[in-house]
């Protein structure tokens, strides 16, 4: 095994032993982007027409639990009920089928991508009945444009239901709109700020073009059938930003907004250094983060242009192990070195997988789409290697690993399949001397050496 290969896999995958014909440099991991996204099909994903359905039975069935009694109560509450139960099962079933995907992905970065634009577009489900949302979002409007331009998949993003009830978009109107002078309801910024702040340009921007690009945003709703522009919502008159003006209450100029921003020299860079942060160091080298920025200016925002420029660069491929691994990413190595497959998690029972996979994530500091905000989850590697966390580690290689697979993998055949050139003399020398073979695969995933990235 090549010293590239396990970069590749640390780096820019979920670790070691990499599929029969996973990618290991640039070119051809720019191939297999550019080829079929093979386990969209391989494990289909939620999409939101098939929750519809059961949406509006648990919107219609609550409403009348409220207002209805006795018999006709009762039997609304129990199709709410019902109604959740489904929702909450379609959110679980997703849950596996992202990390099957990250298990048998002959094209692991694909999968680091989409987790990438997931945490930057950042989603968490406001009730029990919005639990699948964020799972819809990633499958319809970001995992189809991880290769695509970056407008695209912000102006799919900004128009999807998880982002519109995350942020508070239903509940805001332009005070001088029809619907805002009859109900004297207002603005939300919520979106406005987070659009500006976090998705794309980051900085350089004041409040008044806060408020203006909430005013922009403001016929943005769901409706009964899902994203909807409603005129009689929008806040009358033109409205600039970063000093562009925008004209017109329709939904073609809330995405020729989306446009500019998604283009603005301030977005290449903010974004550029988010991408090296995420894959490459905490503090990325200076000419990486420059070489990507040119990259995102030069092709208009065209991811794949972006990532071939983040992939072609020399520090990309730097021996140090800069990153921590979060604890989804942890897992999914794990899982990848005890030798499961992504049938194998999508085979476990609900209960097991909560118990074995979800609630040890949690305890690692890493809740499964419940980050802390809209910021997503943060980078530095102190924040995922403190002692409780890493105690949440240790525990879980310790006592997982023998309910997950058996027999035990030998603990120097592991060792070696899942650290490759990372392997170091200390942890060569202590994996034999181990008292017996589950402290030996738990000293293995427990390692600095395979916690870091």
């Amino acid at each position: 095994m090549t010293q590239d290969s396990t970069i590749a896999a640390f780096r820019f995958g979920y670790g070691l032993p990499l599929p029969a014909t996973a990618p290991t440099e640039p070119a051809s991991m720019l191939a297999a982007l550019r080829g079929p996204d093979v386990m969209a099909t391989t494990y289909p994903g939620p999409q939101l027409a098939d929750l519809t359905e059961t949406l509006l039975r648990a919107d219609t069935s609550l409403r009348t639990s409220r207002r209805a009694a006795g018999e006709a109560a009762k039997t609304a509450r129990q199709d709410y009920r019902q109604a959740i139960a489904r929702l909450e099962g379609i959110a679980l079933q997703a849950a596996k089928t992202t990390i099957a995907r990250a298990l048998d992905a002959p094209d692991g970065f694909r999968e680091r991508l989409v987790q990438f634009w997931a945490d930057h577009f950042t989603t968490s489900p406001r009730a029990r009945r919005d639990s699948p949302l964020p799972a819809t979002m990633v499958e319809e409007a970001i995992r189809p444009h991880v290769t695509d331009r970056f407008a695209d998949m912000l102006k799919a993003v900004v128009q999807h239901p998880a982002m519109l009830g995350y942020l508070d978009q239903s509940a805001s109107f332009g005070p001088n709109s029809r619907i805002g002078q009859r109900r004297t309801k207002g603005l939300n910024e919520n979106l406005a700020r987070e659009l500006l702040e976090l998705h794309t340009v980051g900085s350089g921007y004041a409040q008044d073009d806060v408020t203006q690009m909430a005013e922009l945003l403001t016929g943005l709703t769901v409706g009964k059938k899902g994203p909807t522009y409603d005129p009689r919502r929008a806040e009358p008159g033109p409205e600039t930003v970063l000093g562009s003006t925008y004209h017109g209450d329709t939904l073609a100029t809330v995405l020729k907004a989306l446009e500019d921003l998604a283009e603005h020299p301030a977005t290449a860079a903010h974004l550029a250094r988010k991408l090296a942060v995420h894959f490459v160091s905490d503090q990325p080298n200076a000419d990486l983060v420059q070489a990507v920025t040119d990259a995102w200016r030069s092709s208009g925002g065209d991811l794949l242009a972006v990532t071939e420029s983040l992939l072609t660069q020399p520090a990309s491929w730097s021996r140090l192990q800069d990153k921590a691994r979060q604890p989804y990413d942890f897992i999914v190595a794990a899982l990848r070195a005890l030798g499961l497959d992504g049938a194998d998690v999508m085979r476990m029972a609900d209960d097991p997988f909560q118990q074995m996979i979800l609630q040890p994530m949690a305890a690692m500091g890493q809740p499964w789409q419940r980050p802390p905000g809209p910021d997503g989850w943060a980078e530095a590697a102190e924040v995922w290697i403190t002692p409780e966390a890493m105690a949440a580690r240790i525990t879980w290689a310790m006592e997982m690993p023998s309910r997950l697979v058996n027999p035990l993998p030998d603990p120097a055949a592991l060792m070696t399949r899942a650290l490759g050139a990372n392997l170091g003399e200390r942890l060569a020398w202590a994996v034999p001397k181990s008292e017996n073979i589950r402290e030996a695969v738990g000293l293995v995933l427990a390692s600095p050496e395979f916690n870091r990235r």
